[in-house]
């Protein structure tokens, strides 16, 4: 019983974006073929469909590579990074002058700045822009972690101090669930600028796959009903990113009354 109130709620709370999203493709579809918009300028989402289909083997090697071999390992690498040196900016307060004002400098610096950087130093193939991935992600990764870190009450590390418990033990206890609500906010962000970051950098350079190199060569050649597809691909995986870090939030988090 309370299975299936769950599934019906989930379903209620999805049916509107569905027929929403339904209904814009059909209103799209019917505007561009009532005022005869050329293909070459705007494609008709049915167009659109038929490129997803026909080009399916090519785009999905492409999501393939953006998706999972650039934007989440680059995620998954800024995301530990960033964390190693949160813990240690919190255990060791110096570093906290030293380190998170050139962090808050270098995050500054915009990515388009920092990709043909990256790429040209590490090379053309997927791995520079995993770099390029986890150089965005670590910063914002940091300060919400040192955040989090730091917003244990008083009370408690008071207490633990009392038990005589070692650092460890206050940081497992107390900091890291306290740090974990900073943490995923930071995570959610970082989930989008991670596949941002990942298609930009294949402007600069690619061995030949990505969705970034796949919108770049076909704006060249005109093919914009691939250019959506490709579009439509890198929305479907920015939303999955971002459901899967929202999964784990709501998996590892206490519900909230």
């Amino acid at each position: 019983m309370r299975g299936a109130a769950q599934g019906e709620s989930r379903a209620a709370r999805t049916l509107p974006a569905t027929l929403t999203l339904i209904l814009a493709v059909l209103g799209t579809e019917a505007l561009l073929r009532a005022y005869a918009v050329p293909a070459g300028l705007i494609p008709t989402p049915g167009r659109v469909l038929s490129a997803l289909w026909t080009a399916r083997s090519v785009l999905l090697q492409d999501t393939y590579t953006t998706f999972v071999l650039e934007a989440l390992l680059g995620f998954l690498a800024g995301t530990a990074l960033g964390l190693g040196l949160a813990l240690l900016v919190v255990r060791f307060r110096f570093l906290e002058l030293g380190l998170l004002p050139y962090a808050a400098l270098f995050s500054s610096i915009p990515i388009v700045a920092l990709a043909p950087v990256i790429v040209k130093a590490v090379g053309l193939d997927w791995p520079s822009k995993t770099v390029v991935v986890a150089v965005t992600v670590l910063f914002p990764v940091v300060v919400g972690a040192v955040r989090g870190l730091q917003s244990a009450a008083p009370l408690h590390l008071d207490l633990m101090h009392t038990y005589a418990a070692r650092p460890e033990q206050t940081f497992r206890d107390v900091r890291i669930p306290t740090a974990l609500p900073f943490l995923f906010g930071a995570l959610k962000v970082s989930s989008t600028l991670a596949l941002i970051s990942a298609i930009v950098a294949e402007f600069f350079g690619t061995n030949g796959h990505g969705l970034g190199f796949r919108i770049q060569i076909e704006v060249g050649r005109f093919g914009l009903d691939v250019v959506w597809a490709a579009i439509v691909l890198a929305s479907i995986a920015g939303m999955a990113f971002f459901a899967l870090v929202s999964a784990a939030e709501a998996r590892l988090l206490p519900r909230r009354s």
